[in-house]
């Protein structure tokens, strides 16, 4: 099995957030920012060129932030991962994004209901800590 290309690095989550071009993107990843790390508990950590990420596991294919996210010039990618019950339904209640595989792709943070983010993302961790646990 190959390793993943993408893994944590040193890069401080700060400076690559501080040097998003665009201000509500950046803007954005700061909220995200505070979100993600206030339900984690953990600081975040670059991983790979592009990916801010919380919390780490072991899976088949190597390890892996256990959720994570990325501002991307077109939109805020959230890499929600795992199979939980009430993902779709979450999603469904989240507002104006769209998905594939465990990407959710937001236009605009402001567009979505934070509440139910809050629950996207407390639902997916659980999850995840449960089916790859330290």
């Amino acid at each position: 099995m190959a390793e993943p290309k993408t893994k944590p690095t040193d890069v401080p989550v700060g400076d690559f957030i501080a040097a998003v071009e665009n201000p509500r993107r950046r803007a954005d990843a700061e909220v995200m920012q505070a979100l993600l790390t206030g339900i984690t508990g953990v600081s975040p950590v670059m991983w790979g060129p592009s990916i801010i990420g919380y919390d780490s596991y072991r899976g088949p294919t190597g390890d892996w932030p256990r959720i994570g996210f990325s501002p991307r010039k077109a939109q805020l990618v959230l890499y929600v991962m795992g199979d939980f019950d009430s993902r779709e339904a979450l999603i469904s209640r989240l507002g104006k994004v769209s998905t594939k595989g465990g990407c959710i792709y937001i236009n605009r943070l402001d567009a979505v209901d934070e509440g139910v983010l809050r629950e996207l993302v407390t639902a997916s961790l659980a999850h995840m800590r449960a089916k790859y646990p330290d």
